[in-house]
């Protein structure tokens, strides 16, 4: 028998310090695979570092990957605005040094071998995002490597947020502009094909409802209908199983810092 779940209303605009926020994020991360297949690829990138001394992992939320990537290096800096993720990275992350400003104030203590930025841009207004890049960039070693994560535009994700916001990210248009400016490193452009998968209607509701939470959803007016939401989901993504998955494809930005002449 199926579930019955609350489809009258408004989406929520989900706070990402507040409760419901955090009830729908580990909601999503119950159902999908992309903690193992991220920390998979991951693991590949830094086994091809020259160095592993330093980690520097921007926007690091709460620090499930951070604790992760640094355990293979020396010593980890994380930089966190967020006061409430900040006692979160604190406890999965004691060692680190963790710094509190966003990117354009933030002063890393030393270059980093690997500089992460993870689903990070989607609250950095796209004028911006070159001059974010080229930053975290200038914060990389010689030889190491800055690595960016986002949703893939065309992903089953994006394609909804689209649909009821108009919002939909993408990496290769900064890519391009990156390599333009910054020609002497190594770039690299790569997708991981992620899915959030639940038996229950009303799981895969609220993790869509998370899913459109872009940062922009709050201009939207009038917000996008729950009811419509709810078709969306059974729409596109119910199962022959009869159950719910949801591709959120994401992709990979890889620069390598090229090393100074001579």
């Amino acid at each position: 028998m199926e579930v019955k779940t609350a489809e009258s209303g408004p989406v929520r605009v989900l706070d990402v310090s507040g409760a419901d926020y955090r009830r729908a994020f580990e909601q999503f991360l119950a159902g999908t695979d992309e903690k193992p297949l991220t920390h998979a690829r991951l693991g590949e990138v830094v086994a091809g570092l020259e160095n592993r001394r330093v980690l520097l992992d921007v926007g690091a939320g709460e620090g499930r990957t951070t604790a992760y990537l640094g355990q293979y290096f020396e010593r980890t800096v994380a930089v966190e605005p967020s006061a409430a993720m900040r006692e979160k990275l604190r406890l999965a992350c004691p060692d680190a040094v963790v710094l509190p400003d966003p990117i354009d104030r933030a002063q890393p203590p030393e270059p980093a071998d690997l500089v992460h930025l993870s689903h990070v841009l989607y609250y950095v207004p796209p004028q911006d995002w070159l001059p974010a890049v080229r930053r975290l960039l200038d914060w990389t070693a010689s030889g190491g490597t800055l690595l960016v994560v986002l949703q893939n535009p065309e992903s089953p994700c994006m394609r909804m947020a689209a649909h009821f916001t108009g919002v939909r990210y993408d990496l290769r248009p900064l890519a391009d502009r990156l390599r333009e400016r910054e020609p002497a490193h190594e770039y690299a452009l790569e997708s991981l094909d992620l899915h959030y998968r639940t038996d229950r209607l009303d799981e895969a509701l609220d993790v869509a409802e998370f899913m459109v939470n872009v940062a922009e959803l709050a201009t939207v007016d009038p917000l996008p209908d729950r009811a419509d939401l709810a078709a969306y989901v059974r729409r596109h993504f119910t199962r022959p199983d009869g159950g719910y998955a949801i591709g959120h494809t994401q992709d990979m930005l890889t620069v390598r810092r090229a090393r100074p002449a001579g």
